[in-house]
């Protein structure tokens, strides 16, 4: 932490873009509540939810290249704007409403949800003296990330029981307003401008072989996430505790949020490509281990601690990566796309575990987590090459 507190920039940066983070952690949850209320149906319920995951990997890359051509500030009011409005006329939705408005206000919702994060990490080398400063500031931004996940699903059901689903929701648009306007307002960010560049080749940031490769290896990360959780879920369901699947899933995210600590103490760790590569060889190898402890509630939630412990590492060595890896003007559209390989990576990360743990059983769905790992390896390994010398890749 004491590289975020090096400047007082740096340090409400890095709070209030947390703070506009939580509703974003809140939403997946609270928007399949909110339709199965709607609805009565899990089956829509689960389609927008959908939907909206899918709108936001689509539409994350998109604001962060308005972001590199326009500057982040009108760029990030204009979208916490837009999604607040849809956020309240998802809530204010009457029961019984035709199934096209919820689906419809979730796909908006999704396009217009503002890249905190991307235009965080952008800001962020501005601001810190040198690059361990940096690489420590990434370790512990994905830690805290870790504590929104934590906390935010069960708020949004905390509250919904309170009061209601809709009002969950038109409390997380106003929440999402107040930080990114906070965030956007603030010097630094008003001041960010991408790097002047005279031409901009089609393909924007993925363009740099360095940038594909490190979508790849997030593409392979977010595989891992889905699988896991939907694995977990039915591990304890088949151990007749389903309740347990939260506090296990918890912690995993406890596990995240030590490691990145440590990380951020260790800020030299993960340079490159051998470095991100010993990184993920931790987190497959940890998430192997879950296979064996499929059956015991108290050996699974022990090796969830250990595997989550890889988790913001992997991502504090990326991200110290994208800086020179992204080709000149597309740092934000490259931060959103490496969210996008998540997104969709989590995604179909769930979609086949779901299916495996029904076929085969939790065991065999945690191993495909496993295996998502050792896929992102691959992908590191192989591609090593274009992680060497990023900047003369992807800028030359």
């Amino acid at each position: 932490m004491d590289s975020i507190a090096s400047t007082s920039g740096a340090r409400w940066l890095f709070a209030v873009s947390i703070l506009a983070r939580l509703p974003l952690a809140m939403l997946s949850i609270a928007l399949l509540v909110h339709a199965e209320h709607l609805t009565g149906s899990f089956a829509v319920a689960g389609a927008v939810a959908g939907i909206y995951a899918a709108a936001l990997g689509v539409g994350g890359p998109l604001l962060g290249t308005l972001a590199d051509r326009r500057g982040q500030t009108a760029v990030l009011v204009a979208s916490a704007g837009a999604a607040a409005a849809l956020l309240v006329a998802m809530a204010t939705l009457p029961d019984g409403a035709p199934l096209a408005a919820p689906l419809a206000l979730a796909a908006g919702l999704g396009l217009a949800t503002p890249p905190l994060g991307a235009c965080l990490r952008t800001v962020l080398p501005g601001l810190l003296p040198d690059a361990a400063s940096l690489r420590a500031a990434y370790a512990v931004e994905a830690s805290a990330v870790e504590l929104t996940w934590i906390a935010g699903p069960p708020l949004a059901l905390a509250l919904g029981a309170l009061w209601s689903t809709g009002a969950v929701l038109a409390a997380a648009g106003l929440i999402l307003v107040a930080g990114t306007v906070a965030f956007a307002v603030q010097p630094a960010s008003r001041r960010w401008r991408a790097e002047p560049t005279t031409t901009r080749a089609r393909g924007g940031s993925l363009r740099s072989p360095a940038m594909r490769t490190l979508v790849m290896v997030l593409t392979g990360v977010g595989l891992l996430f889905g699988a896991v959780e939907v694995a977990v879920t039915a591990a304890a369901d088949a151990l007749e505790s389903t309740t347990a699947a939260a506090p296990l899933l918890a912690l995993w995210g406890v596990g995240s949020l030590a490691g990145g600590l440590l990380a951020a103490r260790r800020s030299r760790a993960g340079r490159r490509g051998p470095g991100l590569a010993a990184i993920l060889g931790a987190l497959t190898l940890g998430h192997l281990a879950l296979v064996p402890a499929a059956g015991s509630m108290v050996a699974l939630g022990a090796v969830l601690v250990v595997a989550g412990a890889a988790i913001a590492p992997a991502y504090a060595a990326v991200y110290a990566m994208v800086d020179e890896a992204a080709p000149a003007g597309t740092v934000t559209e490259a931060f959103a796309w490496l969210a996008t390989a998540v997104a969709i990576g989590a995604a179909a990360g769930a979609a086949i575990a779901g299916a495996v743990a029904e076929s085969a059983g939790p065991a065999v769905a945690l191993a495909l987590g496993g295996a998502a790992g050792a896929a992102a390896l691959l992908a590191t390994a192989v591609r090593a090459p274009t992680l060497v010398t990023p900047v003369a890749l992807a800028k030359g």
